[in-house]
């Protein structure tokens, strides 16, 4: 089983009301069985929604100052039990990248500047417990 953003198939989930298509993403997963998670999304956040970042304390803030930890907290278990519940192994996955849920290796470092730092977002911090494959979009042909 691999593990996709549901933004990089299409669905309009990000945080603007948009989406991430990726084709080359798609493509990959093509005959796969695949998964897909908005762990934003299934902590009851709205989309669109103000965008957030993750602060140095490990806090998640809304750009107008919101504390959302406890929402991002709860669609990263809500996606984990439904990723885990599908009683398969988890093969790899394919994470949006600078993502303050997705993210793997950098995310915005919380100043809403743009600026990345090294780390990884709440729900692939937490999929790394459970599989060893995990990468961005930008990763994929770098294999």
């Amino acid at each position: 089983m691999i593990v996709v953003s549901k933004c990089l198939f299409g669905y309009n989930c990000k945080y603007n009301g948009g989406n991430n298509d990726n084709d080359e993403v798609k493509k990959y997963c093509e005959g796969k069985d695949v998964i897909l998670v908005c762990p934003e999304q299934a902590g009851d956040l709205p989309t669109p929604r103000v965008p957030s970042e993750i602060q140095p304390d490990g806090r998640v803030l809304s750009r107008d100052g919101q504390d959302l930890s406890e929402e991002f907290s709860l669609g990263v278990q809500r996606e984990i039990s439904r990723v885990l519940g599908e009683n398969k192994a988890i093969e790899e996955a394919i994470l949006k990248a600078n993502s303050p849920s997705c993210g793997v290796g950098q995310v915005y470092d919380g100043t809403f500047t743009g600026k990345l730092v090294p780390g990884n977002g709440k729900f692939a911090e937490e999929l790394m417990k459970y599989c060893s494959k995990i990468y961005t979009e930008k990763e994929l042909n770098n294999d």
